[in-house]
């Protein structure tokens, strides 16, 4: 199958507003080619190392948020999304500039693809514990680091993302050893698989995407922690029945966490945990309101970028 390459030109504090356009419009895989991120990472010796020096050359200054979709039927319906959200974007007055937001397409034959994105994803520290392998790179662990391979595929979530690492950092808090998980929206099984590397007994992951459902199953195998976890191919939490977990993560989108705030207590433990991000700041206090009506008592709330997480306790 071949692709086609759709990239939108940005800035560094649009990047993460772009590539939620990308999610809202159904294509939650992006790479955000960023120069800023390459000169950061020239200043830590430990990533540095597993970088690219000629990445830095071949970049320019603007930020790119790329996005790969299949050239079948469904190509100009999800491209007219994009377009629909990014004119939404530039009628939006949102105190950052967003650049450009040109948007063009390149036509990628699926033996070049791989490679468009595997050169910008390295080895990354996303919590106190947590670093994030890309599965084809190397790295040297430290004597308290805890090393998940990752291989994305087409499905999101490597741990770059603002969101992923604000989940994964909460997650390193709150995991708890023997507790049971349930990631909603599981994309490439990042979090699922994370809470297991972290002590957990058991996750369940559920994603409605057929695909991240086959690359949380090869993710869950990379990192042998698969006999303890379940992946149903499901929406959010409709085929987990007459199960209640210990923590329930998502990195969804603001609307689909009000939704789950309304009923997530009726899957969860006395004092369960339900850690949420891939909010917006705008649609923050929308949120904890949201939380706030069900019943839920804010535990944690905090920031990265343009991102929040929330953590809420189920009442007891």
């Amino acid at each position: 199958m071949d692709w086609v390459e759709v990239v939108i030109t940005t800035t560094t504090e649009g990047a993460d507003i772009v590539a939620q356009a990308f999610h809202d419009s159904g294509i939650p895989g992006v790479v955000i080619e960023d120069p800023d991120d390459i000169r950061l990472a020239q200043q830590d010796d430990r990533t540095w190392d597993y970088i690219d020096n000629s990445l830095l050359d071949d970049m320019g200054e603007e930020v790119l948020v790329k996005a790969y979709l299949s050239s079948d039927a469904s190509f100009d319906d999800k491209l007219a999304l994009i377009k629909e959200r990014l004119n939404w974007l530039r009628q939006q007055e949102l105190g950052l500039s967003l650049g450009s937001l040109h948007l063009a397409l390149n036509n990628v034959k699926e033996e070049d693809w791989a490679n468009n994105w595997k050169q910008y994803y390295k080895p990354v520290k996303v919590s106190r514990r947590m670093v994030i392998k890309p599965s084809w790179e190397q790295y040297i662990r430290a004597p308290d680091e805890i090393v998940l391979e990752m291989d994305p595929g087409m499905a999101f979530g490597t741990g770059t993302h603002e969101t992923t690492a604000l989940c994964i950092e909460a997650l390193d808090k709150y995991v708890k050893s023997g507790d049971t998980v349930v990631d909603i929206g599981c994309g490439s099984g990042i979090l699922a698989v994370s809470s297991l590397l972290l002590g957990a007994a058991h996750a369940t992951a559920v994603d409605l995407d057929s695909n991240a459902v086959k690359v949380a199953v090869e993710n869950a195998r990379r990192n042998h922690v698969e006999d303890r976890m379940e992946i149903i191919h499901g929406n959010l939490l409709d085929k987990v029945q007459n199960k209640k977990f210990d923590l329930a993560v998502a990195n969804i989108i603001a609307d689909v966490i009000i939704d789950l705030a309304s009923y997530i207590g009726d899957f969860l433990k006395p004092d369960g945990l339900f850690i949420a991000s891939g909010i917006i700041m705008e649609r923050l206090q929308d949120v904890l309101q949201a939380a706030e009506a069900a019943g839920l008592e804010l535990i944690e709330k905090s920031t990265k970028g343009e991102w929040a997480v929330v953590v809420c306790k189920a009442n007891a």
